[in-house]
C-alpha cells in the first residue's frame, strides 16, 4: 500500500491522480509480482528433479523423501 501511494504521488506530480495514473500504478505492481514468482518458479521448481524424472508425483516424491519420517507410536 505504501509503495502504490508513493507511486501515484509520484505519476501526479502533486495533483490528484487521474484513473489512468491508478491504473498504470496497479497494473506496473500486479506484473511485477506475476513475473517476479514466475521466474522464481522457473529457477526452482522446474530445476528440481527425481533421479531424472520430472512431474508432480516425481516432485511430491523428492519432497517427501527429503523430510524424516516419524515412527507411529501405538498405545494399546
Amino acid at each position: 500500500i505504501y509503495a502504490f501511494r508513493e507511486a501515484l504521488h509520484a505519476s501526479a506530480g502533486g495533483n490528484v491522480a487521474s484513473r489512468g495514473d491508478i491504473l498504470g500504478v496497479l497494473s506496473l505492481i500486479i506484473w511485477s509480482l506475476t513475473i517476479t514468482v514466475t521466474i522464481k518458479y522457473i529457477m526452482f521448481v522446474l530445476r528440481a528433479d527425481n533421479r531424472g524424472e520430472g512431474g508432480v508425483l516425481s516432485l511430491m516424491a523428492l519432497a517427501r523423501n527429503s523430510f524424516p519420517t516419524r515412527s507411529a507410536v501405538i498405545l494399546g
